[in-house]
């Protein structure tokens, strides 16, 4: 392979990630017209288009997907390796990136980072809070942190977590004017704090589980949102009954400011799994990321 078209095929990954000549141009420290002339010069010896330009977007043609499908793997294979012997020297170093729900953030993960990361100055991470079952490959993360049933296929999952359940919940005066419900069925008489889906925009639909009868139960209410944090607050000011991480509700209900319902059909599940491609080789700065999350139970 001509060494110019490795140098203008990484141009071209880079404008298909960002789907911007002006984001791609500044990641990689080019101009504009420069980074255009590199693709247009691409595009003339392959002889076809790899991208649709507008005013407004940038997107890769069918050939520029194909193109990306096909490269870009083996170049994130070549970084790697080579980020791996940038790692072997006497401290782990490096940039790690984890996407992961906000309650797995602040009651897993960065308990068991904080005293660990003050050892290693030169790790660095990264936590991008996300509720959808993002593709961590796509959007170049390190690993993501999900509920055990919900891990991809193909990816190597390390357990960091007891098993976890969702609770009921509401505040002593929302239950004093409202009877306690006895089944799940009881919440479509009562006012619940709805949580929005982010993936397709839907709302969430409450899961139960008792004697081997599983329950999907659509609420109403007065309030929704997009995290549970802002539910539990809710929940605490008497909006209504939450469905949250008994995790996040534990030291309210302990305060008395919160009161659980339902806990008999509220099962435990498996609990949250560290999760990464199967075909990536962990650098040192990883490896150490990795053990101080592993669950030891």
């Amino acid at each position: 392979m001509l060494r110019e078209n490795v140098n203008d095929l990484l141009v071209f990954l880079a404008v298909a990630r960002e789907r911007s000549f002006t984001r791609a141009a500044a990641k990689l420290g080019m101009s504009q017209s420069g980074l255009s002339h590199t693709i247009r010069g691409l595009e003339e010896r392959l002889g076809v288009r790899l991208l649709t330009r507008t005013t407004r977007s940038v997107a890769p043609t069918p050939e520029g997907d194909r193109l990306f499908a096909a490269i870009s793997p083996r170049f994130e294979e070549i970084e790697g390796e080579l980020e791996i012997l940038t790692d072997l020297r006497e401290k782990p170093a490096g940039t790690i990136r984890i996407t992961s729900e906000d309650f797995a953030i602040d009651h897993i993960l960065w308990p068991k980072l904080r005293d660990v990361l003050q050892e290693y100055p030169d790790i660095k991470v990264e936590f991008v809070i996300d509720y959808r079952l993002t593709d961590i490959v796509t959007e170049r993360f390190d690993a993501g942190v999900r509920l055990g049933e919900m891990v991809s296929q193909g990816m190597i999952a390390t357990r960091i977590s007891p098993p976890q359940r969702m609770i009921v919940i509401g505040s002593p005066a929302y239950l004093a004017k409202h009877p306690k419900p006895k089944t799940p069925q009881d919440l479509t008489r009562h006012n619940c704090i709805n949580l929005r889906l982010p993936t397709k925009g839907g709302l969430y639909a409450w899961e139960f589980e008792k004697n081997g009868q599983e329950l999907r139960v659509r609420v109403d209410g007065q309030m929704t949102c997009n995290g549970i944090t802002q539910i539990l607050n809710m929940a605490i000011d008497g909006f209504g009954l939450g469905f949250i991480p008994e995790g996040l509700a534990k030291p309210e209900i302990e305060t008395g400011r919160l009161v659980e319902v339902l806990g008999d059909w509220c099962p435990y599940y498996p609990g949250y799994h560290l999760y990464y491609p199967s075909r990536r080789q962990p650098s040192a700065a990883f490896t150490v990321v990795l053990e101080a999350l592993r669950d030891r139970a």
